[in-house]
């Protein structure tokens, strides 16, 4: 039995194997389109965050499945690169999670999945000590009956857990009931509350379900952040943008390192905004993965997108 050391983050969730396709424009349908390169890099909500926290001097773990092929082995490959105690439940004759990643020539993605179900992360797939020998749990909840069973040994354990949410999951108001801090993507609040305006989907959703916060990531607007007495919006940095994947993802790692670093909330958004920024300057969901120091430069010295209630408010 391997000893479980103690870490900063723990993350329980997606990873995939991504193929980049960039192009020119979109594709209308029925059409032909040729492309000129593709590029096969790892990716994955949870797993990315957790390379990135890695590599800015986080002690991380990752918890989740794969297959026993050649994608599952480059995920062990690049985890043992940058020191993740890479925590790997291996499905024999199963395909590893891959996406398809379509970039237009304003950086703009969209995504084709397949998963195998028989990777689907299960309950039982899962040591109780692997999550509370961290500080930090952070969720995506496609595997929703597994990231809430390590949600509830979190909170237990006084464990504070971040969630990365974009699609209602069954099963999802379980996993948020034992969420700290739920940032989730734009249109989420609204289906969730019912709710048509953001601010009154966020006030509903921290008051219904008693997170510590709860915010919304708007592209280029940035975030939207309710924390129980006042709103913060925090506009997107202005990058040259080549490639949207794993902005999202990096976001979240972002906020993650900052929330460790017992930073303002202002200043947490500002960074995770900052280093989501950064990653779009590159390639794939973790090629524009930089060192905290670089992440500061940008905060620095990059102008933001304006700051207008009028985007995120319906009015």
């Amino acid at each position: 039995m391997r000893e479980v050391p103690m870490v900063d983050l723990v993350g329980v969730g997606l990873n995939a194997t991504d193929t980049l396709i960039p192009l020119a424009t979109f594709p209308e349908r029925g059409s032909k389109l040729e492309y000129t390169d593709a590029a096969v890099a790892p990716g994955g909500q949870t797993a990315s965050a957790v390379m990135a926290c890695q590599t800015w001097g986080m002690r991380t773990r990752y918890v989740g499945k794969i297959g026993d092929d050649d994608a599952g082995r480059l995920h062990r490959r690049e985890f043992a690169r940058v020191g993740v105690d890479a925590r790997l439940v291996e499905v024999p004759d199963a395909a590893s999670p891959q996406s398809l990643i379509l970039v237009d020539g304003g950086g703009e993605r969209t995504v084709l999945c397949r998963r195998d179900e028989r990777l689907l992360l299960r309950p039982h797939d899962l040591d109780r000590a692997w999550i509370v020998q961290a500080r930090v749990l952070h969720v995506d909840g496609y595997e929703t009956a597994a990231a809430t069973t390590g949600a509830q040994w979190a909170r237990e354990a006084g464990i504070p857990v971040v969630a990365d949410l974009d699609e209602l999951y069954e099963g999802v108001t379980d996993l948020i009931r034992n969420i700290d801090y739920l940032i989730v993507s734009r249109d989420f609040p609204g289906r969730l509350s019912g709710e048509r305006d953001l601010r009154q989907a966020l006030r509903a959703i921290r008051a219904h379900y008693d997170c510590r916060l709860a915010a919304a990531t708007l592209g280029q607007d940035g975030v939207l952040a309710w924390d129980g007495e006042q709103f913060f919006l925090r506009p997107a940095y202005r990058v040259n943008v080549v490639d949207t994947t794993g902005a999202g993802d990096i976001f979240h790692a972002g906020f993650i390192y900052a929330l460790m670093q017992e930073w303002p909330l202002e200043r947490q958004l500002d960074f995770a905004c900052a280093a989501a920024a950064l990653n779009c300057t590159c390639q794939g969901a973790r090629g524009g993965i930089r060192g905290v120091d670089q992440v500061h430069r940008l905060m620095a010295n990059t102008p933001r997108y304006s700051d207008q209630w009028s985007v995120i408010s319906g009015q």
